[in-house]
């Protein structure tokens, strides 16, 4: 029998909230729960490039290309839903929070002077350059190898931490600097300015300035590539996250997209607030932070990953029974169908808790006929998710 569920609660991939919604249409009831409560709030959106965004999905032994967001709003109608947008990204922050917008040559001038207007133009922190070596070629203007990331802090009580994001000199010599051994052996540098000796050592922290050049941009073959359009390296959230919140504090990503956000905050004990409209998104989100989860042992206590989305009537079938094998109750399913039919991408047993579904085994990679153990729970449930993000419950009898 279907049965309606609204989320999900897994014991592990936290601790965080994932809500399917467009930003603007879930500002007002997240103020609600987290008005000045979030230390930090990255936010990558779409640029203004009058695109359509497509990502590709490995799929049992399909691989698709679907459609991922439109970036279609004309420029009036985009720097109004921008508007509101910061607007409530600035009443969530606690007074202690920094934004971080990641955007490009298109709106970067128009959003610097709108962030001035909403957080005060004394709030800026940096404008901060992200260089990259990937990307098209040009030969009628020079190649844009550049995004831009604005940094605004939401008061003067603002938390930065550099040293968070500080890393050794190291032995490399630099700026005609002259080496040598010190009295204890230690290795150091030193140079002559203004008539003053400066000397640095191969444990001197540098610090990073607002031109990152030392991240790269994320390439085809990257072990950490999903397929999602625009999908951001973690090294870049690490720098956002380390630099400005500590261990517990709450991230937040308005523009979850490929989850990106979210799984370095979960790695570093952040606790993170992600959204999105996709269901990809949603789908990409769940397999990143169950895999990263399981590889990780950094969080320590509560690690409960919250999935919030509408009610989803979308047409479905499966073919599914409890069995026995080798002494182990399992959940096996020979078919699962929705109309239109596409792969199914995710299939998981579990119980429901009015409209909870908590899930006791997952597959974020099904291939038809599976089995899930189900132990020894009662009443045990079907979820299943295909590429386009449909998902249904099933009540599986005995």
């Amino acid at each position: 029998m279907r049965i309606t569920c609204t989320s999900e609660r897994h014991a592990n991939g936290g601790p965080g909230e994932f809500i399917l919604s467009r930003a603007e249409e879930a500002l007002d009831s997240l103020l609600l729960s987290y008005r000045e409560r979030v230390q930090v709030i990255y936010l990558d959106p779409p640029f203004g490039t009058g695109d359509i965004f497509h990502s590709k999905l490995n799929a049992g032994q399909s691989k698709l290309t679907l459609p991922t967001y439109a970036d279609d709003l004309e420029e009036s109608a985009y720097l109004l839903w921008m508007r509101r947008i910061l607007t409530g990204a600035r009443d969530l922050l606690s007074p202690t929070g920094s934004l971080y917008l990641h955007i490009d040559f298109r709106m970067s001038a128009k959003l610097r002077l709108m962030l001035d207007e909403i957080f005060g133009a004394a709030n800026f922190m940096n404008e901060i350059v992200w260089c990259y070596k990937s990307g098209g070629r040009a030969t009628r203007y020079y190649p844009r190898k550049h995004d831009t990331i604005l940094f605004y802090r939401k008061s003067a009580k603002v938390f930065f931490d550099i040293n968070a994001v500080g890393h050794p000199r190291g032995p490399e010599k630099r700026n005609h600097m002259k080496r040598f051994i010190d009295e204890s052996g230690r290795i150091c540098f030193t140079i002559r300015s203004a008539g003053k000796i400066y000397t640095y050592y191969e444990d001197t922290p540098v610090y990073p300035s607002d031109v990152w050049d030392d991240i790269e941009h994320l390439q085809q073959k990257d072990t950490e590539r999903l397929g999602y359009a625009t999908q951001k390296p973690e090294a870049l959230l690490n720098r956002v996250i380390l630099a400005s919140s500590k261990p517990g504090d709450l991230v937040c990503d308005l523009f979850s997209g490929s989850g990106t956000t979210a799984t370095a905050a979960m790695k570093l004990g952040r606790r993170f607030l992600a959204l999105d409209a996709s269901p990809l998104a949603l789908y990409t989100l769940r397999a990143r932070l169950l895999k990263a989860a399981s590889a990780h042992s950094l969080l320590e206590g509560e690690s409960e990953l919250v999935l919030r989305y509408p009610a989803d009537d979308t047409p479905a079938q499966v073919s599914a029974k409890i069995v026995t094998t080798r002494g182990r109750r399992m959940l096996a399913l020979d078919e699962a169908v929705f109309s239109p039919a596409y792969p199914i991408v995710y299939a998981a047993a579990g119980t429901v808790k009015g409209d909870e579904f908590r899930p006791v085994s997952t597959d974020c990679r099904p291939m038809l006929p599976l089995s899930l153990p189900i132990g020894t729970i009662e009443r045990p449930v079907l979820q299943i998710t295909d590429a386009l993000g449909h998902t249904a419950f099933f009540e599986v009898d005995e």
